[in-house]
């Protein structure tokens, strides 16, 4: 649903569910400009929290190390971001139109 989405805004996706020993980032994409590590979180709902809340300091650090890695092995121009997509779906996979809310510039 994710990569679909950022499709539709005109991303290229580039990679996605990549992993090294330091951890895994879901999406990577770019745009004209920035090279998009994306970090996807699903939940049926924000009831109990929101989506962005469960990517705390340590996971945050463990996507910008794993980061490092991907653009030591594959340089690029590109400035990189980091983003959040949150996605909510009441019936999981199967929601037909699920709320997706896409956080640029995620990381502070």
């Amino acid at each position: 649903m994710a990569a679909e989405y950022l499709r539709k805004k005109r991303y290229q996706l580039v990679a996605s569910g990549y992993r090294c020993r330091f951890g895994e980032i879901d999406l990577i994409a770019r745009d004209r400009k920035h090279l998009v590590f994306v970090e996807v979180k699903l939940r049926k709902d924000a009831r109990y929290a929101g989506a962005l809340e469960y990517v705390d300091r340590r996971k945050q650090d463990r996507i910008r190390i794993t980061a490092s890695m991907y653009l030591a092995q594959n340089p690029t121009a590109l400035q990189p971001r980091f983003d959040v997509i949150e996605v909510y779906a009441p019936q999981g996979v199967n929601t037909v139109q699920p709320e997706i809310t896409h956080l640029e510039d995620a990381f502070q």
